[in-house]
């Protein structure tokens, strides 16, 4: 099973793009992950994880996602490689997301894009976690 689950906060703005071939759009972005312990008397460590999502979820990040802002992503890890024009090969490790989701408390003054976001990708888009989510029974949980 190939299965990644990631919260972590932008380090930049999500970088758009399209494939050659269909015109797929791709956005691309990093995610400063904290490792779980620290060691006393050492600061908090992170990782940056590379994220690529695809199609709907891609264009719904490249609009939605700001650098600083804490997101959560759900994806599979994939490694690919290539060679440059010299000839020398190049390996790249990412996360192709297949969910992604708002992972900071709602602010004051933030509401406003919700219409504009239904509007474009409907109230079961990726992403699209309401606050009104609850929990019935702990029998509901997966753990």
């Amino acid at each position: 099973m190939n299965k990644v689950i990631l919260m972590g906060r932008l380090t930049r703005d999500p970088e758009v793009r399209y494939t050659q071939t269909n015109n797929t759009l791709v956005a691309s972005f990093s995610l400063a992950v904290n490792r779980r312990f620290v060691r006393q008397g050492e600061e908090r460590q992170a990782d940056f994880i590379n994220i690529v999502a695809w199609s709907k979820l891609g264009e719904f990040c490249s609009k939605y996602f700001k650098k600083g802002q804490q997101v959560g992503v759900i994806g599979r890890i994939q490694t690919r490689t290539w060679d440059d024009d010299q000839g020398t090969k190049h390996y790249v490790t990412e996360v192709v997301a297949e969910e992604a989701y708002f992972a900071d408390s709602k602010r004051e003054g933030d509401a406003t894009n919700n219409t504009n976001f239904e509007n474009t990708f409907g109230d079961t888009a990726p992403g699209n976690m309401g606050s009104d989510f609850e929990v019935s029974s702990s029998d509901d949980l997966p753990f």
